[in-house]
């Protein structure tokens, strides 16, 4: 899921400054996917990377391991998950409207709406079933403070 959202996209680009470091995480990571794979008697094909390899149980059960605090590198790999899981939760390399345009996984998954006809979010609906707050009197019409 991560990375058809876009993940690795989000991972190089320039901003986060990190893009130069994945060659060196992807063999971090798969260095312990062998490593995990030789002590549970896993065979992986040659023609994938170790990590994706593994069977999903035992790539879930490698990740928990990798981020178990105490864990030798855990940073880069909290690091690498907070970075998946905002591809996947929020798009947060696409502008929204792009993200939805283009049917992102991640906002279609959790259902997120797409803007009004003019390209805005509004939601006639309170989140508690109820208004929290009145509107300010001086509050423009297109919901700006005076």
């Amino acid at each position: 899921g991560a990375v058809q959202a876009g993940a690795v996209e989000l991972l190089n680009l320039p901003d986060l400054g990190i893009g130069v470091l994945l060659p060196e995480l992807a063999l971090l990571v798969n260095t312990r996917a062998l490593a995990y794979a030789a002590t549970h008697g896993r065979l992986l094909p040659p023609t994938q990377p170790p990590f994706v390899a593994l069977r999903f149980t035992d790539r879930t059960t490698l990740a928990g391991e990798l981020l178990t605090p105490g864990a030798p590198d855990r940073q880069l790999y909290v690091l690498l998950a907070l970075f998946a899981a905002a591809a996947f939760d929020t798009a947060a390399h696409l502008h929204t409207t792009d993200a939805i345009r283009q049917r992102h996984p991640g906002l279609a998954w959790i259902g997120f709406p797409p803007p009004d006809a003019d390209g805005l979010w509004r939601f006639p609906d309170y989140s508690y079933g109820r208004r929290l707050a009145s509107e300010h009197p001086l509050t423009t019409s297109g919901g700006h403070p005076a």
